[in-house]
């Protein structure tokens, strides 16, 4: 059989396009994976080129075996390992074991992990005196990582830091490469910058990868960050033979680096460079399409296309505006229970899409009450995050200040700097005088062996809860000790001073809707006979 067979004629046209640049525009749906595929085995198979002279370049290490594998089915196993199919960053390992010695490492460099750069930029920060409780030390390790995408070195870096974050960052990023230099590692990010650096320093092992690779494929190239865009650029230098494939209408991580104008300036890169629009849609109807046309024709920054498909018009699209949140869940749920009843339908063969982590809140809450099962996929059912559960231990130490786990949860939520050696400590004297948790913090400056700083920290926060609790004597509304324990206890501040996170901006919006569930029991509280106290009843 042809290796063309079953193809459309743009598809068959990006896999016979072997020589010079290739952008391949490929819309959801295109079969793009098919067509990388079967260009690998076309080079190989009917061009009569080495299977270790081609390069594939995916995102993940799932999509490369994915790959793999189907590339095996094509030509076989045997010739299909000898294609090198990877990620970046395992193309920098690769690359970098060989010859990173030029760079004063050795060979058997070790990779830390992430807990272990935690570990470490702490330390770092501690030894230069930084208040890890102003600067956290996730955020600045997540800010040197963003450096490093951007190819700046800690010179570079220090550079450009204006304001006191970006200083305490630089002081922070120079020490951390000199350690993990003296403890011959490297952390993910370096493979990268390492490997360019390697290929820019050394002219011979570049001339030796811009030779081995003749052929060089590029998956998902509209999400490219600027260090992985100068390694393609240094490796297909070469031959010039490099094919992309990507659709600037799927960009989607900007947020961690990627640079959508590497895929809109390819024909600018490559002069000369050969355009496939792959247009033709397999997974949807027609009707889909028009409607995902029409929207993302309102994108200013992109390459034009009109995804189409042979599978007919479908069902037309089902708009409901609901009047709120609780409002959309119950339609949802209607919709599943019409068509169990209706079509025979079962639970599993439904879905719930939601455009944020705050929204699923309203639609778990009305599954339960309509006893419907579910699954969460890739996330956390709302009240198992981590700041909702927060939120919900103080809530509950304000109602119960016996309540032992809640202390124990948020006594260092923020960072109070209250390390295990004190902890237990607490622990200990609670347990000698058959206290709670937060009367032995109320008295902690009888605790033996314990540093004035750790005192000073548990009485603070004794006193807060204190105070906590007598808002709650006051009746204030659940609304308003929420808003009291998020402001006076400084969690909301902590996730404020680096909103820019996409987790930090994840767990305030999370936040904002827990508020507006207390705002909801507020207006239609109304104590029953069993009722002890609004606060109990709300936890209950």
């Amino acid at each position: 059989m042809s290796l063309l067979d079953g193809m459309n004629p743009k598809q068959a046209e990006a896999v016979k396009t072997t020589e010079g640049p290739l952008l391949i525009m490929a819309g959801a749906g295109s079969g793009k994976t098919r067509v990388l595929t079967h260009r690998v085995a076309h080079i190989i198979q009917d061009l009569n080129v080495a299977p270790w002279r081609i390069l594939a370049i995916t995102f993940t290490n799932k999509a490369a075996r994915e790959m793999k594998e189907r590339i095996a089915g094509l030509i076989g196993e045997e010739e299909a390992d000898k294609v090198w199919v990877s990620t970046f960053h395992a193309l920098a390992v690769r690359i970098l074991r060989r010859d990173i010695d030029k760079l004063g490492y050795k060979r058997d460099f070790s990779i830390i992990d992430a807990s272990s750069q935690r570990t470490l930029v702490k330390r770092i920060l501690k030894d230069q005196n930084v208040d890890i409780e102003k600067y956290d030390p996730r955020t600045v390790l997540g800010t040197i990582s963003n450096a490093k995408n951007a190819m700046e070195t800690p010179a570079i870096y220090a550079k450009k830091a204006s304001g006191p974050f970006e200083e305490v960052v630089a002081k922070a990023y120079q020490e951390y490469q000199h350690e993990l230099s003296l403890a011959q590692s490297v952390d993910f990010d370096d493979l990268i910058m390492l490997a360019i650096q390697l290929l820019e320093q050394e002219v011979d092992v570049l001339e030796y990868y811009q030779d081995k690779f003749k052929y060089i494929h590029v998956d998902e190239y509209q999400d490219t960050n600027d260090a992985q865009y100068r390694l393609i650029q240094l490796l297909a230098a070469g031959w010039r033979n490099l094919a992309v494939v990507g659709d600037s209408d799927q960009s989607i991580y900007g947020w961690r680096g990627a640079n959508m104008q590497i895929i809109l300036n390819f024909e600018n890169d490559y002069p000369g460079a050969k355009k496939v629009m792959l247009e033709q849609n397999y997974r949807s109807t027609q009707t889909i399409l028009n409607a995902a046309n029409d929207v993302i024709a309102n994108n200013n920054e992109r390459i034009a296309k009109n995804l189409w498909t042979d599978n007919g018009p479908g069902e037309k699209i089902t708009y409901y505006r609901g009047q709120s949140d609780r409002d959309e869940a119950y339609f949802t749920i209607k919709q599943i229970q019409d068509l169990m009843k209706n079509e025979h339908k079962q639970y599993r063969d439904f879905a719930v899409l939601y455009r944020t982590n705050a929204q699923s809140r309203g639609i778990e809450e009305a599954l339960v009450k309509a006893n419907v099962p579910y699954t969460m996929v890739g996330g956390s059912k709302f009240y198992e995050r981590k700041e909702i559960r927060d939120i919900l231990a103080y809530l509950a130490l304000a109602t119960n200040p016996a309540d032992n786990e809640s202390f124990l949860r948020v006594v260092n939520e923020p960072k109070r700097g209250l390390g295990s050696t004190s902890m237990e400590k607490l622990r200990q004297f609670a347990l000698q005088n058959d206290w709670t948790l937060l009367d032995a913090a109320t008295n902690a400056v009888l605790i033996p062996g314990l540093q004035t700083r750790a005192i000073n920290q548990l009485i603070k926060f004794a006193q807060l809860i204190n105070n906590f609790a007598q808002q709650e004597t006051f009746d204030l509304s659940i609304t308003d000790l929420t808003k009291e324990i998020l402001t006076k206890s400084g969690y909301q501040a902590a996730l404020e001073a680096d909103s820019r996170s996409i987790e930090n901006q994840a767990r305030l919006e999370n936040l904002a809707e827990f508020l507006t569930v207390t705002e909801q029991f507020d207006k239609n509280y109304e104590p029953t006979e069993e009722s002890v106290s609004k606060y109990g009843d709300f936890m209950g």
